[in-house]
């Protein structure tokens, strides 16, 4: 039998008290790392941590902000981290004239958080020539989702800093993927209400899927995370032919607008 490439790895997933950062912190686990589940609800991430140890994996709850929670997460990991989900995130609805303390919290926790991880990570990587970085992003990082301004502006914000990661430090080590998938069945597709309805219910997946999906492609090596294939479709005619596509998700909004 052969051993897992994440045996005895380290690995922070961050909003991992659900969804998919719990399938995320499951499947490392499964493979024989030691994850640290990190969630600012602090009995969600133990409940997280304790269901891994029952499934015969290690995990250490470590609860808090995710754009501070290196440090804590390398401590209890004894001294290193080999690979770092920036799971959490924060689905924003609304449109240009949502309040400026929504556009900023979203900025905060999908661009922030992920930039705060990679100043803190990147040192002790770079010194040793190795290192993963792994960006929930979602597929609204390659397209858009209707009634979600804050949402999709910031998380086009975090796949560009992802695209940063890896072709500014690939050559050094450091490995990056951004994972994009549509609809998931989560907490967050059940609060995007109509809209998600509308877009993503129809097409939504697991966690679970989303988990093998990475794998699958970090075992490739690829940076772009597809867990809905078609998405990769839906990118390329968007930008070989920006105006159509804009029409095309403008008679999806005015769909929405009339439901």
């Amino acid at each position: 039998m052969s051993v897992s490439a994440y045996q005895d790895q380290r690995v922070v997933v961050t909003g991992a008290g659900g969804g998919i950062g719990a399938a995320l912190a499951h499947r490392f686990a499964a493979e024989g790392a030691t994850v640290v589940v990190n969630d600012l609800d602090a009995a969600k991430a133990a409940s997280v941590a304790g269901a891994v140890a029952a499934a015969g994996g290690r995990a250490i709850a470590v609860p808090g902000d995710a754009s501070a929670v290196v440090g804590e997460a390398r401590e209890a990991l004894g001294g290193t981290v080999d690979v770092y989900c920036a799971n959490a995130g924060l689905a924003s609805g609304g449109d240009a004239f949502a309040d400026e303390a929504v556009w900023e919290a979203a900025w905060d926790t999908n661009v922030m958080a992920h930039v705060r991880a990679a100043r803190a990570l990147l040192p002790d990587w770079l010194e040793r020539g190795s290192g993963r970085f792994v960006s929930t992003v979602s597929a609204a990082g390659l397209l858009t989702m209707i009634g979600a301004a804050p949402y999709s502006v910031t998380k086009h914000g975090a796949l560009a800093f992802a695209e940063w990661l890896s072709l500014t430090y690939r050559h050094r080590g450091v490995q990056v993927h951004a994972i994009c998938p549509q609809g998931v069945r989560t907490d967050m597709l059940t609060a995007s209400g109509s809209a998600g309805e509308l877009v993503l219910a129809p097409t939504a997946i697991e966690p679970e899927t989303v988990a093998e999906a990475l794998f699958d492609g970090m075992e490739k090596g690829r940076f772009l995370i597809l867990p809905h294939p078609e998405v990769a479709d839906f990118h390329a005619a968007r930008a070989s032919d920006p105006e159509r596509w804009l029409r095309g998700m403008n008679r999806l909004q005015r769909k929405w607008e009339g439901s």
